[in-house]
């Protein structure tokens, strides 16, 4: 499928989806929010991608947030409809069973915070900025911002990035936890692949049994966490990936996985 919004590479199992807006700094709309809909399936679908990055095109925008165009003109019915199709997408985005990361190469703000957020992990530029600048529009958050920052980085620290609209420097995005690293711009590419082919050469499904675990187990209290833990031990253990794994360490060579979901 061809997109307008977007650009999609598969190299190595490291899947790449650019948001492609550059001259609206790669602001959402309801185009590219049906675009990325319909190729996280894509995504989701295909056996052979092990990792999923996202970045945006330019140097400017990673995501520079909700096309204001668009909110400006919208009913309170179409903005609900609007928030919900967001948080439909978004949720579909982080319930994808590989691994993503998000590689914000600049302004990633309002939405673009929310799908960064929605990401497994970030790594930034040193000139990219996060933020949740809805307040300062009279509006607040729809795209699951008010419930993913403050799990990320605790609830008084969202709610001041919140109440203020303030924007956050990739620096101190890292001293908030928001981020996990920081990069010269011409440089974060080649880090978050490297990162993703370490991560690809995994087994797939232990990755995608401690993904689930950890999404899971997060949203409950400990013991019922440990529980998830314990059975999908157990079914990694019966994967042809363990066996692998484990007669590789014994065998002092590296691990050839399969990625067979089943024993």
């Amino acid at each position: 499928m061809t997109y307008e919004n977007l650009l999609f590479d598969v190299q190595d199992g490291i899947a790449v989806v650019t948001f492609n807006r550059p001259k609206a700094l790669n602001a959402l709309n309801g185009a590219l929010l049906s675009e990325l809909d319909n190729l996280i399936e894509t995504v989701a679908g295909d056996e052979q991608i092990r990792v999923l990055i996202l970045t945006g095109a330019g140097e400017k925008a990673f995501v520079a947030g909700a096309d204001i165009t668009e909110i400006a003109e919208l009913s309170p019915l179409q903005a609900k409809r609007f928030a919900k199709r967001g948080q439909d997408v978004i949720n579909r985005l982080q319930a994808l069973p590989i691994p993503v990361i998000a590689a914000v190469n600049g302004f990633a703000l309002g939405g673009g915070t929310e799908i960064a957020l929605a990401a497994d992990f970030i790594y930034a530029a040193k000139s990219a900025t996060f933020g949740l600048p809805e307040i300062t529009l009279g509006i607040i958050p729809g795209f699951g911002g008010t419930q993913r920052m403050p799990r990320r980085i605790g609830i008084g620290r969202a709610k001041e990035l919140i109440f203020t609209g303030r924007m956050v420097p990739a620096a101190e995005a890292l001293t908030m936890g928001i981020v996990n690293a920081v990069h010269p711009l011409d440089e974060l590419m080649a880090a978050v692949r490297k990162t993703a082919a370490v991560i690809a050469a995994k087994g797939r499904v232990s990755l995608r049994a401690a993904k689930d675990v950890i999404n899971r187990g997060t949203e409950t209290e400990l013991g019922h966490g440990c529980a998830m833990e314990v059975d999908a031990f157990a079914l990694c253990i019966a994967s042809p990936d363990a066996k692998e794994g484990t007669q590789a360490f014994l065998e002092k060579r590296k691990p050839q996985f399969s990625g067979v979901l089943e024993g």
